[in-house]
């Protein structure tokens, strides 16, 4: 494995991960990068059960390619399902052990970012958040985040820049995921009743949801779950859920060949038309145009 001060990988050491997983870069290697660790991965077709361990470090995980359902167990015997498609991003929960399975047609790709719980704890005191709510910094990338996915597609081509620039970019992807994710959902039981909404509404994308499955599924009157929703992230449930199907579309339309009336299917639009009429209105572009252009 490596040896650095202050990323905390030791325990990846214990995980055969050879056979699931191979190495295409590593920025130790290529740069002599010590401020972070970025390495870009191919994955396996399939797997039943991989094991990896929690660990400190605020690890960042993007999908750059392939179409995958991604199995996550965090413990307590519950699973949680989520389509990897690129663009797909996760932050592994510090200290939090996983449990992944998946299967895929095509190849899977991702690129994995590791930042020091050093600078982390650095930049929340600088800030002065106090202790990260990391449960809510995964609930919030999950949903997409286009200036971390930026970052993280960019950091591989910077092989050969000083660690100067990965300190930089360690910093800039802390301060804006600790910033982003202040004050974005109500303490206690409504902040879960919106994380669980937000994990609903990820997990049935391509279902005919209602405001009423969404408010049963959190155990909410509809009128409460609204108005909780709204409070946590300034947008009504449903804005928001058509803004999830859109950045779904978004990618599919640039990552994949399939037709407009499939990604329709798959994003929970009832048909091409009515997928043309809502992105056209959030991304000023008609789908076949956006596709075009990526």
């Amino acid at each position: 494995m490596f040896d650095s001060p202050d990323l905390d990988l030791a325990p990846y050491a214990e995980v055969d991960a050879e056979r699931l997983v191979r190495r295409t870069y590593c920025s130790w290697e290529a740069s002599s990068w010590r401020s972070l660790l970025v390495q870009c991965f191919t994955h396996a077709r399939e797997a039943e059960r991989l094991e990896l361990p929690g660990t400190s470090d605020l690890h960042l995980v993007l999908c750059t390619h392939g179409d995958a359902v991604m199995r996550t167990g965090t413990g307590g015997g519950r699973t949680v399902r989520r389509r990897w498609i690129p663009g797909r991003l996760e932050l592994m929960v510090p200290g939090r052990p996983t449990t992944r399975g998946y299967r895929t047609a095509s190849t899977l790709r991702t690129t994995q970012v590791h930042i020091p719980r050093a600078t982390v704890d650095r930049t929340a005191g600088q800030l002065g958040v106090g202790e990260p709510d990391f449960e809510a910094l995964a609930a919030h990338l999950g949903e997409g985040d286009s200036a971390v996915e930026h970052v993280v597609r960019a950091l591989p081509a910077a092989a050969g820049a000083s660690d100067l620039y990965a300190e930089s970019a360690a910093s800039f992807l802390t301060t804006h995921l600790l910033t982003r994710g202040r004050g974005g959902t109500p303490p206690g039981p409504e902040r879960a009743a919106v994380r669980a909404g937000i994990a609903v509404m990820r997990e049935r994308l391509a279902d005919p949801l209602t405001l009423a499955d969404l408010a049963a599924e959190v155990h909410l009157s509809v009128y409460h779950f609204i108005r909780v929703f709204r409070d946590a992230t300034g947008e009504t449930p449903h804005r928001y859920l058509t803004r999830l199907r859109i950045e779904r579309a978004r990618h599919l339309l640039a990552g994949t060949t399939l037709t407009v009336g499939q990604i329709a299917e798959r994003c929970g639009f009832s048909g091409p038309g009515a997928l043309s009429a809502a992105f056209l209105a959030h991304t000023g572009a008609r789908p076949s145009v956006y596709r075009k252009n990526a």
